[in-house]
């Protein structure tokens, strides 16, 4: 894309699409969230991040374990 404000946008919102699957896969599986940890993934913009959170979250046992 050549402009900058819809690469952005775009951007912006495949995050917010990741950061939402981590937070679901979490609840379907009955982990619970805190908020601070809902805070951090729905603010983090960084894809690699929020890729590795998403395969972190299919197996981790508590929510905290997607940072380490």
């Amino acid at each position: 894309m050549r402009n900058p404000i819809i690469r952005e946008a775009v951007d912006y919102g495949e995050a917010r699409g990741e950061a939402k699957a981590v937070l679901r896969i979490l609840r379907r599986r009955g982990i619970p969230i805190s908020h601070e940890t809902q805070e951090r993934v729905l603010t983090c913009t960084d894809q690699a991040t929020l890729e590795t959170w998403i395969d972190r979250a299919i197996t981790v046992k508590a929510a905290d374990e997607l940072f380490g």
